[in-house]
């Protein structure tokens, strides 16, 4: 059953090379392919297409993460290469934007170059 197969993950993007530098170069994916349809990228066995699209409106909340090791190392590290992590008012975040959740698990949230929201998250 799909329990058993490999998950493929999808975003949008409106400028595939735009797209393609950001996740290749400043998250540090491995790039696959790329042609008129997608950019493929791989992230620890799991591929990520990132789809041409003509227009669409990015969702508020998170399409992709990365479970992480360490988080702040982490952030730290994406802060370094230029990424801000974002702010929500109803939440309390550290300084660098690093929310802790009631049960322990630590999650920040970033934004690609078209607005998709992206998240780190460590699970105690």
């Amino acid at each position: 059953m799909l329990a058993d197969c490999d998950v493929i993950g999808f975003i949008p993007t409106k400028d595939a090379a735009q797209a393609r530098a950001f996740y290749q170069e400043t998250l540090g994916l491995r790039l696959l392919s790329n042609d008129m349809f997608a950019v493929v990228m791989e992230s620890k066995g799991t591929m990520i297409r990132i789809v041409q699209v003509k227009d669409y409106t990015a969702f508020p909340f998170t399409i992709l993460g990365w479970k992480v090791e360490n988080i702040e190392d982490e952030v730290q590290t994406l802060i370094g290469r230029g990424i801000s992590f974002h702010r929500y008012n109803w939440l309390q975040q550290s300084e660098s934007g690093i929310w802790t959740a009631p049960g322990g698990a630590k999650v920040a949230w970033f934004h690609d170059p078209d607005g998709n929201v992206l998240s780190l998250s460590q699970h105690a």
